[in-house]
């Protein structure tokens, strides 16, 4: 049966699952969900003796009921492949009584990964099954990760360009190397003078820029969106709750349909959705542990039922965490409001009026799935620092801070079943932060800390890593958070 997609803002017009991927964005700014959530329909026995790649098709062709067998699972072959280190591409690592998934083995050693290999194939797919005949400029704002791998994933893939804007100064150094040196003749990277929510805010005004849309159509572009507001980057982020389910199954860690709970480092809201909707298709979730940082807000909304953004902007050493406005939650918050778009556009506006919204009573009833809690500086060093101690196992500061907040749920509930930790980042790509918060060790830099960290981890330093010591710098434009629109223009009239 055809899963169709609907705006979370407005009634009616569905779109396909293609239609859906190839405008990220739906035309009154609103996310697009699936109609319905569709259930898993192999079980628990046979996914565990299932490879990343034949999950991914079990769960993706649910999804993306427009996509013939063949195309699908040409996407997911060219996705999940040897830029990954490991034939698992998400394993899993006991430490501490709690399971590690480690989403962190692509080729830019962070969870983007999992869903941006992926990405230019379902949108390439896409276009061709939609006959588009322009040319698709990929606009995505990142807080750290995102713009790697997105950019990795897109580099010279014919019919597209990508153009990333980052938080000049919100970045840990080796992931703006990372971008900064990212080669490609499509690829622009940009630094703008602002936060990420300032980056998030003006990449959905420009696409929502319905006469910038029409001007550049006629010059052969159109948007689409690398964020996981398009939801061909949030389906392939459910796969691998499933896997790690599955996996935790075949190892005899847990019982079939034995419930586990799940603690995601959380910013803009997309990976503890996609396990959420993990949970919806039938796999036995007990409850979404969403981790903060010192940006507590989504803390607070689900302590109180307000979501409110107008509080200080935070720098922490969880970078990729560091916002205050997390897109995803709209589509959670359209499905507790009964998937009633007039409700959710509401709420959206008053967000965009107030810098602030109240969910209703029954509404935030329908938020028990999920406990909320947050992790202070230093309580992340010291759990980055106690994990080690305890086990070796070195996690970085993004995964230390959902382990923190898991021990804070474990005290108050008394809650001990088998637990998942989403580990969303090489300790690597924040080696200053790990290492100071592993031994003090500071004054260093960034790749001199990465080599410290391999010779107390003896991990070897990813190939990620190594390749950008000496690249040269390829992308040092900077513009102010209102100058993003002219600066698409520019590059779009740049001859490739």
């Amino acid at each position: 049966m055809e899963i169709l997609y609907n705006s979370t803002r407005t009634k009616g017009n569905p779109v396909t699952a293609s239609q859906a991927i190839l405008k990220g964005l739906s035309d009154d700014g609103g996310l697009f969900v699936p109609d319905r959530i569709p259930a898993l329909d192999k079980s628990v026995k046979e996914l565990s003796g299932m490879s990343y790649a034949q999950t991914a098709y079990e769960v993706m062709k649910l999804y993306l009921t427009d996509f013939t067998k063949e195309e699908l699972m040409d996407c997911i072959a060219k996705a999940y492949d040897s830029k990954f280190d490991t034939e698992e591409i998400a394993p899993l690592r006991e430490a501490d009584g709690a399971f590690y998934l480690e989403l962190f083995h692509g080729a830019t050693i962070a969870f983007k990964d999992m869903a941006l290999s992926i990405l230019p194939h379902l949108l390439t797919t896409s276009a061709r099954k939609n006959h588009v005949e322009n040319e698709i400029v990929i606009l995505t704002a990142t807080s750290g990760d995102t713009g790697k791998a997105a950019l990795a994933g897109f580099a010279d893939v014919e019919g597209t360009r990508i153009i990333v804007f980052y938080p000049k100064n919100g970045v840990s150094p080796i992931q703006e190397k990372q971008m900064v040196t990212q080669k490609g003749k499509n690829t622009y990277v940009v630094g703008i003078r602002g936060n990420f929510d300032d980056a998030q805010t003006g990449v959905k005004r420009i696409f929502g820029d319905k006469e910038l849309a029409a001007q550049l159509n006629e010059k052969g572009f159109q948007f689409s969106s690398a964020n996981s507001i398009n939801i061909g980057r949030l389906v392939p982020q459910i796969v691998y709750y499933v896997y790690a389910y599955a996996r935790l199954y075949g190892q005899g860690r847990i019982k079939d349909g034995e419930k586990i709970n799940v603690a995601v480092p959380t910013g803009n809201f997309g990976n503890i959705l996609a396990a959420f909707y993990a949970k919806q298709m039938g796999l036995p979730i007990h409850r979404l542990i969403c981790a903060s940082n010192e940006n507590k807000v989504l803390f607070d909304f689900f302590a109180s039922g307000t979501y409110d953004r107008n509080r200080e902007f935070v720098l922490t050493s969880s970078p990729s965490m560091d916002i205050l406005i997390s897109s995803n939650l709209e589509r959670l918050i359209y499905q507790i409001a009964g998937n009633d778009a007039d409700t959710n556009a509401e709420l959206m506006e008053d967000l965009k009026r107030e810098g602030r919204y109240e969910i209703t009573p029954d509404m935030q009833k329908a938020l028990t799935d999920f406990y909320g809690n947050y992790a202070k500086e230093q309580e992340t060093a010291d759990t980055i620092r106690s994990l080690y101690e305890k086990t070796g196992y070195v996690t970085d500061t993004h995964t230390a801070v959902a382990s923190c907040v898991y021990q804070k749920y474990r005290q108050e509930t008394g809650d001990d079943r088998v637990t998942l930790i989403a580990s969303t980042a090489s300790p690597y790509k924040f080696t200053g932060s790990v290492m100071k918060a592993l031994c003090g060790e500071s004054g260093l830099g960034d790749f001199e800390l990465a080599d410290r960290l391999s010779q107390l981890s003896g991990i070897p330093v990813p190939a990620a890593v190594d390749e950008i010591r000496e690249a040269p710098v390829l992308h040092d434009h900077v513009c102010g958070k209102d100058e993003m629109k002219q600066t698409v223009l520019q590059f779009l009239d740049r001859k490739l």
